[in-house]
C-alpha cells in the first residue's frame, strides 16, 4: 500500500490549481530571492539608523491609512544649570511625519504553447520566479537611486529619456513618482577643479576636467557634517557614510594618486586591500565608497541635455547619511497564474506594493527645508 500523498500536493504540477498556502509559498520565495537580488536592500533597515529605511506598517490618521516615515529634529535648548527649576521649562520632542506614497508595480511571464507534462510546470515556475525576482530587484535599485538623485522616473539611470508609453504603464504614473524632487540648495554641490573646491550646484557649469578626486570626498564629508547630516552610526560607535558613484567615476577615482595613497596606506599589502583584490566597495576616512551601475550618470542623455554646455558626461554622487531614503514595503508579493486559450498557454504575473521618497525636513541651522540624510555631488566623467 502506498504513502497517501499530502493534502493539496497534486497541485504543485496542475497549473493555476495551486493551493492559497502554495501561493503564499511562491510569493515568498520570490520576494526573498528580489530582497536578496537587490542591491539597495544591503542598506536598508527597520530604525532610523539605516540608511534607506524601511517601513512596513501602515499608520491610521484622519487622513486614512499611511506610509509614515518619522524625522526626529535635534533639541535645540542648553538645558537647565544648578538647582533651577526644571518643570515647565521641559524641551518638547519635534518629530515631522513624512508620509510615503504606495503604489503597485506588477509583471507577468507568459508560456506559448502546451506545457506538456508535469515536470515543464514545475519548471516553467521556478524560470519564471528566477527571472521575475532579478527583473523586480533591479527595477526597485533603479527607482531607488534615481529618487536618492532626485531625478524623475522620465529618465533612465543613464540620463536618457524612458520609452515613450501609454498611460498605466509608464512609471511616472506610480502614485509616488511625483514626490521625487530636485535636491535641495544646501545638500546639491558640485566639484570644481578650478577653484580646487565644492561649489553649489548648477550642473550646466560643470567643465570636463572636473572630475572626481579623493580630496573631492574629503571635503564633501566636512560639508556633510558641517551641515548636520546625520551619519549612520557603526557598531564601533563612529559615524560613517555611504558613497554611491558609477563605475566611470570609479574608475576615475581608483586613477587618482591621493585615493591610491590613502587605501594603500590604510590596509596591509595583501589580497585583502581592495587596491589588489579589484573589491566593489572601500572604507576610507569614514565613507564607504560603492560602485554600483544605476548610479545616475548621462552616458546615454541626448547630445545636447548633458551637462556643461550639453556636451559633458556627468555622474551624480550620492553621500548618504541616516536615513536617506524612505522605502515602503507593504505586505507580501502576489503570485498568481491563469491560463489562456483553453489552457493551452500559460502565465504567471507577479505584484507588488512599495514606494520609495527622499525626505525632506526643516533645518534649524540653515532656516530653509532640506533633504534630511544625503547629500548629492556632481562630477564631470
Amino acid at each position: 500500500m502506498g504513502v497517501p500523498s499530502a493534502p493539496g500536493s497534486d497541485n504543485l504540477t496542475n497549473f493555476s490549481r495551486l493551493t492559497n498556502e502554495q501561493k503564499t509559498t511562491w510569493s515568498r520565495d520570490f520576494w526573498k530571492m528580489a530582497r536578496n537580488l537587490s542591491f539597495m536592500n544591503q542598506f536598508a533597515g527597520r530604525g532610523s539608523n539605516a540608511m534607506i529605511q524601511r517601513v512596513t506598517d501602515l499608520t491610521k490618521s484622519e487622513k486614512g491609512t499611511r506610509a509614515v516615515l518619522t524625522l526626529l529634529a535635534d533639541m535645540q535648548s542648553d538645558g537647565i544649570v544648578g538647582d533651577n527649576i526644571l518643570e515647565g521649562n521641559e524641551e518638547g520632542l519635534r518629530s515631522y511625519d513624512t508620509v510615503i506614497n504606495i503604489d503597485q508595480l506588477r509583471n507577468a511571464n507568459r508560456l506559448e504553447g502546451r506545457v506538456a507534462d508535469q515536470k515543464s510546470i514545475v519548471t516553467f515556475r521556478e524560470n519564471s520566479r528566477d527571472q521575475l525576482a532579478y527583473w523586480f530587484a533591479d527595477r526597485l535599485d533603479q527607482m531607488a537611486f534615481l529618487a536618492l538623485a532626485g531625478v524623475g522616473l522620465d529618465k533612465t539611470n543613464k540620463g536618457a529619456d524612458r520609452k515613450a508609453l501609454p498611460d498605466g504603464k509608464k512609471w511616472t504614473d506610480l502614485e509616488w513618482a511625483a514626490d521625487i524632487k530636485a535636491p535641495t540648495a544646501n545638500r546639491h554641490l558640485r566639484w570644481s577643479k578650478t577653484d580646487g573646491d565644492l561649489a553649489t550646484g548648477d550642473t550646466s557649469a560643470l567643465t570636463a576636467a572636473d572630475t572626481i578626486t579623493y580630496n573631492s570626498l574629503v571635503w564633501a564629508k566636512a560639508h556633510a557634517k558641517d551641515e548636520y547630516i546625520r551619519g549612520i552610526r557603526s557598531s564601533g560607535g563612529e559615524e560613517v557614510f555611504h558613497v554611491f558613484l558609477c563605475p566611470k567615476a570609479m574608475a576615475r577615482l581608483k586613477l587618482d594618486p591621493d585615493y591610491i595613497a590613502n587605501v594603500r596606506s590604510a590596509m596591509p599589502r595583501s589580497g585583502k586591500n581592495p587596491l589588489f583584490a579589484g573589491t566593489t566597495s572601500v572604507m576610507v576616512d569614514g565613507l564607504i565608497i560603492h560602485e554600483f551601475r544605476h548610479a545616475f550618470n548621462t552616458v546615454n542623455a541626448a547630445s545636447g541635455s548633458k551637462w556643461g554646455s550639453g556636451n559633458v558626461d556627468g555622474c551624480r554622487v550620492s553621500l548618504c547619511g541616516a536615513q536617506s531614503l524612505g522605502f515602503a514595503d507593504i505586505g507580501t508579493a502576489e503570485w498568481n497564474e491563469k491560463e489562456f486559450d483553453y489552457g493551452n498557454q500559460k502565465g504567471i504575473s507577479i505584484s507588488k506594493i512599495f514606494g520609495f521618497l527622499r525626505p525632506q525636513f526643516h533645518n534649524d541651522h540653515t532656516g530653509q527645508v532640506e533633504d534630511f540624510g544625503v547629500l548629492n555631488i556632481d562630477y564631470a566623467l
